[in-house]
């Protein structure tokens, strides 16, 4: 089986980070180990508040060292939320143990949303994060995201020639393939873009906008795009399994609206994402 160990926080209730992550990449076949920055009664969201926390930083070294006695290997490294720049760090030197000629290192470098940075997250933690970005084959920003490690204006106005020279932009940080989340030119569609860097190719997969606000799609859409390279995908192939699954969980959660603020109803379509995989 492919393996992939993804590290970021896991939340007790509410569907984001390894909640999402670990489900989502077993039903495609992968084994997936995981190594939790954190563990959280809620997730931080609107809606939540008085959660527990509960700091894993010093545990992820001594996980890693263990893992490293025993020679595991991944087909991919794949991290979302990291609370602190001492976990990038962290994170960073995981990479250097565990990356090879023969896996994937993919960064969802999570700083923000909007137009803004997440609570307690800093220009000094952005700096940090696009170090770990530069050790990447793999970065999936939203535009947020992209405005922070670029140091440019956020903006939701923009064309494809914007998008390209973002992706190109990113790419000069270090990585090999750039992808932004969350791209529209129009109200009626929706995708991702990606930029192979070492082939000096562009990729676009869109499908349709549903012009609502849904919690943890991000998480969902990297999670597939995680799993999708593991398996082998090209980069259009990823970013259309990803594109497509994000879109059935966001109209399998339009009828269960008064859950939104703590997740995407992602299971009622973990079967669909099962079928996606066998096709490929």
């Amino acid at each position: 089986m492919k393996k992939i160990v993804s590290i970021q926080d896991i939340s007790c209730f509410g569907k984001c980070s390894l909640t999402v992550a670990l489900p989502i990449i077993s039903a495609m076949g992968i084994e997936t180990a995981v190594i939790p920055t954190a563990v959280l009664s809620t997730h931080t969201g609107e809606g939540f508040k008085d959660y527990t926390f509960r700091d894993l930083t010093s545990d992820i070294p001594a996980i890693a060292k263990h893992w490293k006695s025993m020679d595991l290997k991944f087909d991919a490294l794949y991290t979302g939320y990291l609370g602190s720049m001492e976990q990038v760090q962290i994170v960073s030197d995981f990479f250097d143990d565990f990356g090879s000629r023969d896996n994937y290192i993919i960064v969802d470098p999570v700083l923000g949303d909007a137009g803004k940075l997440y609570a307690g997250f800093t220009q000094e933690f952005v700096t940090e994060m696009k170090k770990l970005c530069a050790k990447a084959d793999y970065i999936m920003p939203n535009m947020t995201e992209v405005s922070f490690l670029l140091g440019i204006p956020y903006t939701e106005d923009y064309d494809e020639a914007y998008i390209k020279d973002a992706l190109r932009r990113l790419a000069a940080l270090g990585c090999k393939v750039p992808v932004i989340t969350g791209v529209h030119f129009d109200d009626e569609k929706q995708g991702a873009a990606a930029y192979d860097s070492v082939n000096d190719k562009f990729y676009f997969s869109f499908d349709k906008n549903v012009n609502m606000r849904f919690h943890g799609t991000g998480d969902i859409f990297s999670s597939v795009f995680s799993g999708a390279c593991a398996l082998g995908m090209n980069i259009q192939q990823c970013l259309d399994i990803a594109v497509k699954f994000t879109l059935d969980c966001i109209e399998a959660t339009v009828p269960n609206m008064e859950e939104t603020w703590y997740g995407s109803c992602f299971e009622l379509c973990l079967g669909k994402l099962i079928d996606y995989v066998n096709k490929k």
